[in-house]
């Protein structure tokens, strides 16, 4: 019989969401007892039976050990020389009123008084697994955000919300709620669907290239420009000695011209704002203007020494970079083209940008200056209008705010591998980041606010900063060599970028919802183009 008593005790000790059959009896049943032997009688010890066999059926009677020893009468607080004479006109408690057990108050529901696990409840292996398992810490700066992204969202779909439940459950879990619903804390409290106005929409960024396109014999030269995007979604590339036209919407190919020296190569290209022509700089100090639609060239202008390494129009005024390091401008409607020469540099120029609204250009050399110029520039002996050296590199990433339009970021080379905003009005610096790579070159977004930089050694990537907080959005990787041009589509969806891997990648970063977005087609384009090609000479 030994054995069995054993057995049934280790039962006991095992049933943990029963009722306690051993032990001290609980307050309640405590209470009970001391009312029914104030009250007396034997219908208190039926009532104080009854309410044991509701608590537990192994116990047959409750335990008055610890109730008989106490005093069933309460301690006088008043000496008996001074007690209160009863007032004539209050009616005295007489006892035969006394309160009877089965008017007394029902004992609530027994519960356990202890923090006893539910084992129902309970997944222990969930909890054997977040007590046993290393946590392993990663290094952010290691992971990428898409990498990151992409873990968590497995992380997500595969275990969903066991990760985040306790190690041990005292209670059932609440019940899951149905999609719609704003999360999971609010199922018990709120039947209110989350209205889409509210909801929280997340842009898809793809993380590999749209189309890919060769671009062979690309020369590998960081101070040169050789890519651009017009706004009749013609894509301009130089390959060596050669100029190429991509036409975005059929995929047609055409060469538009070539070099006729031998060693002479394409050295810059840059679209007119809004025009069919191309002007295109070469080693040889020449700025050609070619007429696309026509398939012709314009007109020859020569005033450099050396290659023109940089290109950029303001209306009818386009700008040279050489390297010597003086900027020219030529008004192409005139036949002495040569309007005004501005020498700001000591070294190569390998950046040049117009301000959307025609105020300030913007000039960065290998000299490590970044110059601001005023409207004023395009006539003789100016002076930049701020000189800024804080870059400790080439400067060759140049880009101007679309929506501020004196708000200018520039990008450094890899002795610096910082990006920079300037305000153009004060000269004052208004943020700085450490891209740790080679800054070749910064578009803005013409449809948020955001940045996409391409870089060199490392990563060769291409990175969507979010402005101005400049968190990362995204990192594009795939080429395997630096990205050394950017340019972007007419309709800012699409950022091309092409490297010295001798390879053009299309992606659509900036894709916006076709029914919020408006086309904007400018009628004037046209009567522009017109006015351009008659003053033209």
């Amino acid at each position: 019989m030994a054995h069995l008593n054993f057995e049934n005790d280790m039962n006991l000790l095992l049933r943990l969401d029963s009722a306690f059959t051993e032990g001290p009896v609980p307050r309640w049943q405590r209470k009970a007892m001391e009312v029914g032997r104030k009250s007396g009688g034997p219908s208190a010890n039926t009532s104080l039976n009854s309410s044991c066999r509701n608590v537990s059926l192994n116990m047959s009677s409750c335990t008055p050990m610890k109730s008989s020893n106490r005093s069933t009468a309460k301690t006088p607080s008043h000496t008996p020389g001074k007690a209160k004479t009863p007032k004539s006109g209050r009616k005295s408690k007489t006892p035969g009123k006394s309160k009877t057990p089965g008017n007394a108050k029902t004992p609530k529901t027994p519960t356990a008084d202890r923090f006893i696990p539910n084992r129902s409840a309970s997944n222990f292996e969930l909890g054997h697994y977040k007590c046993s398992s290393d946590k392993v810490h990663v290094d952010e700066e290691i992971l990428s955000p898409s990498k990151q992204q992409y873990q968590e969202a497995m992380s997500e779909n595969l275990n969903g919300n066991v990760m985040n439940s306790k190690i041990l459950a005292y209670k059932n879990k609440a019940p899951q709620a149905p999609e719609g619903y704003q999360n999971n804390m609010r199922v018990l409290y709120s039947q209110t669907k989350t209205p889409s106005s509210t909801r929280k929409v997340t842009r898809h960024i793809p993380q590999v290239p749209e189309r890919i396109l060769d671009a062979p014999e690309i020369l590998d030269d960081y101070y040169l420009n050789l890519l651009d995007w017009s706004c009749n979604n013609h894509l301009a590339v130089a390959l060596g000695n050669s100029v190429y036209l991509w036409n975005a919407g059929t995929g047609e190919i055409q060469q538009l011209m070539s070099m006729q020296g031998p060693e002479d190569y394409v050295s810059s290209v840059s679209w007119i704002t809004a025009g069919n022509f191309l002007a295109i700089g070469s080693s040889n100090a020449e700025v050609q203007l070619w007429d696309v639609a026509a398939q012709k060239k314009v007109r020859n202008m020569t005033s450099q020494s050396s290659r023109i390494g940089s290109l950029d129009w303001n209306v009818y005024i386009l700008s040279s970079g050489s390297r010597a390091g003086t900027i020219h401008h030529h008004d192409v409607r005139m036949e002495e083209h040569h309007v005004a020469t501005l020498a700001g540099h000591t070294q190569e120029i390998c950046g040049l940008k117009w301000s959307p609204d025609g105020r300030y250009l913007a000039s960065g050399g290998n000299d490590n200056l970044l110059n601001i110029w005023g409207y004023q520039c395009t006539r003789e002996g100016n002076v930049p209008i701020h000189s800024l050296t804080q870059h400790q590199a080439a400067v060759k990433a140049l880009s101007w705010c679309p929506w501020a339009p004196s708000v200018l970021a520039s990008g450094g080379g890899t002795a610096d591998r910082c990006i920079r905003f300037w305000n153009a009005n004060t000269g004052h610096c208004l943020n700085t980041v450490d891209t740790k790579s080679q800054v070749c070159s910064i578009l803005w977004s013409k449809e948020y606010k955001e940045v996409i930089s391409g870089h060199g050694f490392a990563n060769n990537q291409l990175i969507i900063w979010k402005y101005p907080t400049m968190a990362k959005v995204a990192e594009l990787t795939g080429h395997q060599a630096r990205v050394l041009h950017m340019a972007m589509s007419p309709d800012g969806t699409t950022v091309v970028s092409a490297a010295a891997d001798e390879t053009l990648r299309l992606w659509k970063c900036f894709a916006t919802d076709p029914q919020k977005k408006t086309s904007q087609k400018l009628p004037a384009n046209k009567k522009t183009n017109t006015l351009l090609r008659q003053q033209i000479r």
